[in-house]
């Protein structure tokens, strides 16, 4: 169960199905639709998922209450569960909360919102805080995927155990790709969903400076986001030859743009771990990194380069370093190596497995 439809959660979903039965419950709203409640059920990568669609309305209440009609219409629909696995810190969880008052169903939490950041704790207003704080400590256990946001849980007043578990990789994806050849020219990749707090623009202007010094480079930057602006910028620059633009990519061709590249960009506002940083490592590059959130934990000298947050100059003599070959990284193997022992769904699920039991025994 989650607020949004998240890839993370699907492909925690994935790993822990590895060692054990798991069924995904989901509720979203839908204003449009006529019925009150719609079932949407299908197989998704071997799990069967259940997502029933409520009937929105205006009125934040009646769409509460609905939703909780919609999660209890659903779990009437799925095998009862020894443990429920919830995601993310938000009114959805008053019904985990409700299974365990109700059924005496134990529920962990993964968390991966920026919102519950060490720095972002008060970002929702105090009733906020005070639902979350006493969602969070109804749970057996939380489960957040940086060190950063488990400081965060810490001063939102979260007293049950916190073990930090990270996002999953698919490393049989993420790879080394002999078979992908790289690009003539030494490529930097940046995807996102392009979005204001990515910078996709500030790597641009960056890029831009860079190569009124040194052609020999391009920029390849995309993604589920609306291309249009930094199309408008790039343009503006006159950097088409070197600045090169790609749309929303299927997972696969997320690894192959990275397994054609030499280096990937990340210049985020904010982050609570920043998967893709992990992803390209898993694919055998090195990474620029704005140190915020939780990047720092992911990223060595062996690994990538961190740089401050909004530090175009930083940025700038980082993509310099990695374009002079002024620093030297692990090379392509270690660094897939690195991931795959810390981060592949084996791992990730055993780690998952270890909270489980632990519950369950308790």
């Amino acid at each position: 169960m989650e607020p949004t439809n998240g890839n993370f959660v699907q492909r925690h979903a994935e790993a822990v199905a590895l060692q054990h039965h798991v069924e995904v419950l989901h509720a979203i709203g839908d204003p449009n639709q006529k019925e009150k409640f719609l079932f949407d059920e299908k197989v998704i990568n071997g799990l069967k998922t259940l997502i029933v669609y409520y009937r929105n309305t205006k009125n934040p209440l009646i769409n509460f209450s609905r939703r909780m009609k919609a999660y209890k219409l659903g779990f009437q629909n799925m095998q009862k569960p020894d443990i429920v696995h919830a995601n993310v810190l938000h009114n959805n969880l008053f019904f985990p909360v409700y299974l365990k008052k109700k059924h005496k169903i134990p529920f962990v939490i993964t968390e991966h919102w920026t919102a519950y950041q060490e720095n972002a704790s008060d970002a929702h207003g105090s009733v906020w805080r005070f639902f979350a704080k006493y969602i969070g400590n109804q749970s057996s256990t939380m489960m957040p995927v940086s060190k950063n946001l488990k400081r965060g849980l810490e001063v939102l007043g979260i007293k049950v155990p916190i073990h930090v578990i990270s996002n999953v990789v698919n490393t049989d994806i993420f790879k080394i790709n002999e078979q992908k050849k790289k690009h003539d020219v030494f490529s930097f990749v940046h995807i996102s969903n392009l979005v204001e707090r990515k910078n996709p623009d500030k790597i641009i202007e960056v890029a831009h400076r860079l190569h009124q010094q040194h052609q020999n480079f391009q920029l390849l930057i995309g993604g589920d986001g609306d291309l249009r602006p930094i199309q408008d910028l790039i343009k503006k620059l006159k950097a088409e030859s070197y600045i090169k633009t790609f749309g929303k990519l299927k997972l696969d061709e997320v690894a192959e743009k990275m397994q054609e590249s030499h280096a990937f960009i990340l210049f985020s506002e904010n982050e609570t771990q920043g998967c893709v940083i992990v992803e390209a490592n898993a694919c055998g590059i090195p990474v620029i990194s704005s140190a915020v959130g939780g990047t720092p934990e992911f990223v060595s000298p062996q690994t990538g380069i961190l740089v401050e947050r909004d530090n175009l100059e930083q940025l700038y003599d980082a993509m310099k370093a990695m374009l002079l070959h002024e620093k030297t990284f692990a090379n392509p193997q270690d660094l897939h190596i690195g991931i795959e022992e810390k981060y592949s769904p084996k791992n990730i699920a055993k780690q998952y497995s270890n909270v489980y039991e632990s519950v369950l025994k308790s």
